[in-house]
């Protein structure tokens, strides 16, 4: 836990983990001055966010926080050399003291970024760690966050899901849903992914000119957003 103010390297998926991490940081008092996007070609990477990654872009922007993007092939454990890659670059270019990602249950990737940010020297800053998903879905609502799914990964969710926005509705559905399926309410068992249009980090909300919709399986889509 961090005890003193920090320039810190938001690690930026698009999805709601991140944003919010960013804005719990900015909250707590610590100064975004960068934001660290991977880009990767395998749409089933280990560590990182894929759904319309590319759209971090216009989050930045909206933020007015400089973005570095790193692309990846996407291979296990390789892709950890271009994240290392990247937030090197972010210290050596913006001078961050540390690191901000949205992890909230997921070992594998709080102690790979952990392994690196030890490497460079770096403060990691996990403020979702282990928190209450209904806790959580709570807050997010509550500090008037606009996020919208995405991708939906498992059983029951079908396409029908994409581009539902995570409400008030959306939660008394997903409490339904984790009653009797089992699934997370936060999409941290990987059965959704989504992406943020507003949030009180943004100095303007982001429109959907389009998108496009993917198949994947029986119970797997995805959906490429064209924002303005």
């Amino acid at each position: 836990m961090l005890f003193f103010f920090m320039k810190l390297g938001l690690l930026l998926s698009g999805g709601k983990d991140s944003v919010f991490a960013g804005f719990l940081a900015k909250k707590s008092g610590h100064d975004l001055v960068a934001c660290i996007s991977i880009v990767s070609k395998n749409k089933d990477s280990y560590m990182f966010h894929t759904p319309s990654i590319k759209n971090t872009e216009k989050q930045a922007e909206s933020m007015g926080i400089p973005l570095i993007v790193r692309q990846t092939r996407g291979e296990k454990e390789i892709e950890l050399k271009d994240l290392e890659v990247a937030i090197k670059n972010a210290k050596e270019k913006y001078g961050i003291e540390g690191v901000v990602t949205g992890a909230v249950k997921s070992v594998y990737q709080a102690s790979r970024i952990q392994k690196i940010c030890n490497k460079l020297k770096l403060e990691v800053f996990n403020p979702l760690w282990q928190i209450n998903e209904e806790e959580y879905l709570k807050n997010l609502l509550k500090e008037k966050f606009d996020v919208i799914v995405v991708g939906v990964f498992a059983y029951p969710l079908g396409k029908d899901f994409l581009g539902r926005k995570i409400d008030k509705n959306f939660e008394e559905e997903f409490k339904k849903l984790r009653d009797k399926y089992g699934i997370s309410l936060i999409g941290e068992g990987g059965e959704f992914e989504s992406f943020v249009l507003d949030c009180p980090l943004f100095s303007k909300k982001l429109e959907v000119k389009g998108f496009k919709d993917e198949k994947e399986g029986g119970n797997s889509f995805r959906r490429e957003l064209i924002i303005y």
